[in-house]
């Protein structure tokens, strides 16, 4: 795998030796300048690498449905989240990513705050370096303050050149 890194994992990086708690806040207000919607939604980024993205929500008023519990949209917004940033951490600088599919199952009321764990595998990771344009399905579980999963989700991001060719 390339030991390139892209802006965003320098970003990161430069954090790295601050104390987990204050990390994770750090991170949390850069990510939203990127995506300012996450700060309104109340993400939380707990944990950070180009392998694993940890991404929670509190159930709050602001997130919540009618019967109080963490509204359907703000669940497919935790697993877009997480799968689209661990994305970002590895797409090279060249290179454009979009979300091409998303798939949400709902199960059962969900309970409680919510987190969502994407990874990628070294290969996944190794086809954005070394292909021009892909996709990838990125594995994200979301899981309820329970430790249920009360949702089920297939995240497909892509990577394409950022300039198109002429021709």
């Amino acid at each position: 795998m390339s030991t390139t890194k892209n802006s965003m994992c320098r970003m990161v990086d430069k954090t790295a030796a601050l104390p987990a708690g204050l990390r994770s806040w750090v991170i949390t207000r850069m990510f939203g300048r990127f995506v300012p919607f996450l700060g309104t939604a109340g993400l939380v980024f707990e944990q950070v690498s180009r392998e694993l993205m940890v991404v929670s929500v509190k159930n709050r008023r602001k997130v919540q449905n009618h019967i109080q519990g963490l509204h359907a949209a703000a669940m497919a917004l935790l697993a877009e989240t997480a799968t689209g940033f661990v994305v970002g951490m590895n797409v090279p600088d060249d290179k454009l990513m979009l979300l091409k599919s998303m798939k949400v199952s709902y199960f059962k009321r969900a309970q409680g705050d919510m987190r969502a764990v994407a990874t990628l595998s070294p290969e996944q990771v190794g086809r954005m370096f070394s292909e021009d344009k892909g996709d990838v399905l990125v594995d994200v579980v979301v899981t309820d303050q329970s430790g249920e999963s009360p949702i089920a989700c297939e995240m497909v991001w892509a990577w394409v050149p950022k300039k198109r060719k002429e021709g």
